[in-house]
């Protein structure tokens, strides 16, 4: 299956199958099409997905279409990251993040992604 290099959207429905049972470490970015705070996050979130293709998988979840999976994880502000390994919570952030911070954050939260192959090439050791 080839690698997906844009963020996945994800619904109530696909939740489960795209974030809770995925293979790599998940960002889950829940966000509001009217929400200018979440269209300004938007590229960094579309560029990171690109550049960790195969490290990290990065989703969209609108919170006006997808009120179970928001209220579930209790969002109460956008855009929130939540930041999920083999199902399990490891962080959230709430609020707007620079690229820099974000990167940052990632590493943090997800120690291991950077040892992935990335894009069908080994991972350097």
């Amino acid at each position: 299956m080839p690698s997906r290099t844009q963020p996945v959207h994800v619904t109530d429905a696909t939740f489960d199958a795209e974030v809770v049972r995925s293979t790599l470490p998940v960002v889950v970015d829940f966000y509001a099409d009217w929400s200018a705070p979440c269209r300004v996050t938007e590229p960094v979130i579309r560029v990171l997905s690109e550049q960790m293709t195969g490290r990290i998988k990065f989703t969209k979840v609108n919170v006006d279409e997808a009120v179970g999976v928001a209220r579930s994880y209790g969002i109460h502000s956008i855009p929130t990251f939540l930041f999920l390994e083999a199902g399990q919570e490891k962080g959230r952030e709430v609020g707007p993040i620079d690229p820099v911070e974000f990167r940052t954050i990632l590493r943090r939260h997800f120690p291991t992604a950077r040892n992935r192959s990335s894009a069908g090439k080994p991972a350097s050791r």
